[in-house]
Parts: C-alpha cells; structure tokens; sequence
C-alpha cells in the first residue's frame, strides 16, 4: 500500500527535433548546374515539405464545456389486507378484527450534479516534420521551453498536418492539426509547490475506502 504513492508516470513521448534527411549523392555531369537534393521551387511557397524543415504553429485553443444534469424519483405502495369473514361476518377477537394488516411503502430519489471546465491557450511555437506521410501529409511535432526564476514551462505540439493548410509565411493554426496532441506544463519549484506530496497522493488513491 505504501508503494501505491510512489508509482512512476508513464514515459513522456519524444518531442526531439527532427533532422533532415540526407541528400542523395549522384555524379554531377560535366558543365551541369543542377544539383539532386538542392533544388528550389521558384514558383511555389517556401513552406515546410520535407523532414527537418520547420513550421510556426499558432495556438489559439479555447474550450469551455458545461454539463448538468438532474434526477427526481418517487415511488408509493399501499397494500391493504381485510380480515377473514365467516358467514358474512369478519372475525374479532374480544371485538377487534384480527388477520387484518396494511403494509405501505414510499421511497424517493433526488440527485444532481453540475460540471464546467474552460481552457484558453495561445501563442507560437516552431515544431519540425518529423514523417512525410504516403498522402502527402506531414507528421510534426515540437516543444518550446522557457525558464522563468525558479521554474521551466515548456509547450509540446504533435499532429498531422495537411501541406495546403498551410500559410504562405510557413505558419498554421492549431485548429487545422488533425490528431494534435497539445499540452503545457512546468517542472522546477512552483511546479513542486502546486503538486500533493507523498502523503496526499496515498489517500487519494482510487481504493482507498475513505
């Protein structure tokens, strides 16, 4: 029980920048200028096509979910049971009916319950394509870190990115990233202080019966 608060966190996914792949090497002919791997499209977009290439993704996440919900149950049984009769009379004991009963039953249920979550993130980070996928698309993925004082706050972005989403200045939204994979968070001596200690993280196991 007491290593229930000391389980590992799962590994954390690799956001390390992708280098570019290595450009072919062919014999270059007498008097050519052409070079294989070096071309330059005159007449499209300097943006991001190939692995190790870069591209500025702007965040503008904002969520704000609400759900509520209400149950109201009531239930009523009457059960009433005269007493025999014998020749058209009821049967007394010293003049009170006897064999005769009532059973009655009532039970109710109320229940309610509220939830609201809202999260805005925005800014930039440059990630790089990590996989030209068979369709064209492109698999990238990035990470920013910043150290402030005593604490490093860092962004991570991976998704899949269609080509022709993507702006004429390299940048896109990360409202067109399919499957993004999005978080922010912070390591140091404010992350520390806002994190339960041992003790804690023990007695809010899921098992625990209080």
């Amino acid at each position: 029980m007491l290593l229930g608060a000391c389980v590992t966190p799962p590994a954390e996914p690799d956001y390390a920048a992708s280098w570019p792949e290595p450009a072919p090497t062919a014999a270059q002919a007498n008097g050519a200028i052409y070079q294989a791997g070096h071309d330059i499209a005159l007449f499209e977009n300097a943006v991001a096509r190939r692995v190790g290439d870069t591209l500025t993704i702007r965040l503008n996440e904002r969520t704000n979910a609400s759900k509520s919900s209400s149950t109201s149950t009531r239930k009523s049984t009457s059960i009433d049971m005269p007493g025999p009769t014998i020749a058209g009379r009821p049967v007394t004991a010293h003049g009170t009916p006897v064999l005769q009963a009532q059973v009655g039953s009532e039970s109710g249920f109320d229940g309610e319950g509220d939830s609201r979550q809202s999260n805005r993130l925005e800014g930039d980070i440059t990630v790089t394509v990590a996989q030209r996928l068979a369709n064209g698309n492109l698999l990238v993925r990035g990470q920013k870190w910043i150290t402030i004082n005593q604490g490093r706050e860092y962004v991570r972005v991976q998704g899949i990115v269609r080509p022709i989403d993507i702006d004429p200045d390299n940048s896109i939204s990360s409202l067109k990233i399919a499957d993004a994979m999005i978080s922010y968070g912070g390591k140091g001596a404010l992350a520390d202080a806002n994190s339960p200690g041992l003790l804690a993280r023990f007695f809010n196991l899921p098992w625990m019966p209080f």
